[in-house]
């Protein structure tokens, strides 16, 4: 899952369309700080309870530190808000001399911030061989994925040049306007002289009804997205590309373990840093924002570039962190393709040993990830399933049919819950704040919740935090919309509902009595 598709609006190609682009406003006008943490019948929105059990059954209660892992793109570890709350590492010795955690991602050569997709990695590793001697499985399979490849390429090379249309036509329309920063009346007022300039002008006006920012709506939607595709050319889809001599590893062994970085920002720690922040920004201290779980404790594993994560990465980094004291792991990303599947799974079954809890997002595509490639997953590759893990779809701020984000990845079986993932308010570098869409929100918002619930029932198993989690969510009990039609939340994942902090956590003490 790429860091950037966090993007609370999204442009997407549409080929044989003149201007090549088709833009997609966010599911919610709405900007609310901390409504995820808020209730559904104090407060009008589907949040998650989490400051009415603070409020009430939590009060005077003592709670234990919970170390979280946040294996991410790095964190602001001077941030505001997270600087008290970063765990530190007591304990260095050469080869784990990172002071808030470990980078799996460089070294003393600098940091890899952009790399491949799988995809890539994949076919140029077919090309590696003699592609006339590969097997016949493996040649179909070369073949299907170099299309593949080649496909992605032309489609965000001919995005590029749409959006490049779009911004030439805008800007032609700002100068006609004669204002340099025009509003959302001015583009109302304005009279189209051909299609192109009838096209623009609405998606425009659609933009500015939620946010009258016109600067913010070129710098947050037309440059990011132009950036978004171009790495895509540059890196995630360029075979020519390959950042790993950064690292230094010998990277066909994926059993090896000393390598790495103690440099846990890294050159762009926005998502991490926003991920964070919602699990464990300082509550009540005046500064930005209230994180879900007040005495967690982040451990910063640097493991996701923007491109796909590679599997030897997020083995190891799930590795430091069991090794490290985390009872949680928040994984906010995946990918469609996992060649190393087998030490991941090793690593999984590592740490569930040790008692911690897998938290992962169930991805950003609006699929079906029961059939569609989600990696990692709770499926290992011995044919068990890991127990203490948790997959989490995005849901939105309102009780009605657009309850499910529209870019969620959904699953009647392969998710268990939906949280929070829309216009959620967090903390980003340079200890400022923003607001992200996507279920790499939604993830950490249970990773907290999960956390919350060990910092006050520190006998509870991981297995045992997630039936509760499982078991307290307020059920959705009427239709939502999928692709267009309206299917009850049972067929979106396994529990038909949102996590609910009061009910687990009343839930949670009733299983202490038992």
């Amino acid at each position: 899952m790429n860091p950037k598709n966090h993007l609370g609006v999204c442009i997407k190609y549409l080929l044989g369309v003149s201007l090549s682009i088709t833009i997609v406003l966010s599911a919610s006008a709405q900007q609310r700080p901390n409504w995820q943490n808020q209730d559904l019948e104090k407060d009008s929105v589907f949040g998650i309870s989490t400051d009415k059990a603070y409020a009430g059954l939590l009060k005077n209660k003592t709670p234990h530190a919970v170390v979280v892992a946040v294996i991410d793109a790095g964190i602001d570890t001077a941030h505001e808000d997270l600087k008290s709350i970063l765990w530190v590492n007591l304990h260095k010795v050469n080869g784990d001399n990172g002071t808030y955690g470990w980078s799996y991602i460089g070294s003393a050569k600098g940091n890899v911030r952009y790399d491949n997709l799988e995809l890539t990695r994949e076919v140029r590793r077919y090309q590696q061989q003699d592609t006339a001697k590969l097997p016949p499985g493996d040649l179909v399979t070369y073949r299907a994925e170099k299309v593949e490849l080649l496909t992605k390429r032309r489609q965000a090379e001919s995005t590029i040049v749409g959006i490049g249309n779009f911004r030439t036509i805008l800007e032609e329309i700002t100068r006609k306007l004669g204002k340099s920063v025009p509003t959302l009346a001015d583009f109302k007022d304005y009279q189209p002289q051909n299609d192109n300039e009838a096209y623009v002008k609405n998606v425009v006006v659609n933009a500015l009804s939620q946010n009258d920012d016109y600067a913010g709506f070129v710098r947050e939607q037309i440059a990011a997205a132009t950036e978004h595709f171009k790495a895509q050319v540059d890196y995630q889809l360029n075979l020519a590309y390959d950042p790993r001599a950064i690292v230094g590893d010998n990277y066909a062994d994926d059993g090896q373990r000393a390598y790495g970085s103690p440099d846990n920002n890294g050159p762009d720690p926005t998502h991490g840093t926003h991920v964070a922040g919602i699990i464990a920004a300082l509550r009540n201290n005046g500064l930005g924002i209230n994180g879900v779980a007040d005495h967690a404790q982040v451990l910063a594993i640097r493991a996701v570039p923007e491109g796909d994560e590679r599997d030897k990465d997020i083995a190891n980094a799930i590795r430091y962190a069991a090794d490290h004291g985390a009872k949680v792991i928040n994984m906010s990303f995946g990918k469609p393709l996992s060649p190393y599947k087998k030490a991941v799974d090793d690593a999984v079954a590592y740490a569930l040993k040790k008692d911690v809890l897998l938290v992962q997002a169930a991805g950003n595509d609006d699929k079906d990830i029961d059939s569609a490639g989600n990696f990692p997953n709770r499926k290992l590759a011995n044919g068990k399933e890991a127990g203490a893990w948790i997959v989490v779809g995005a849901s939105g701020i309102k009780d009605d049919s657009t309850l499910k984000a529209p870019f969620s990845n959904y699953g009647k079986t392969a998710v268990d819950v939906f949280a929070p993932g829309v216009q959620i308010y967090s903390t980003v570098p340079g200890s400022k704040y923003a607001y992200f869409d996507g279920t790499s929100m939604a993830c950490p918002v249970v990773a907290g919740l999960a956390a919350l619930i060990r910092e006050y029932y520190p006998k509870l198993t991981a297995q045992q935090v997630k039936d509760i989690i499982l078991q307290s969510v307020v059920k959705v009990n009427h239709l939502v919309l999928l692709d267009k039609k309206k299917v009850p939340f049972t067929e979106l994942c396994r529990t038909g509902g949102i996590v609910n902090a009061y009910n687990a956590l009343e839930l949670a003490s009733k299983y202490t009595k038992q």
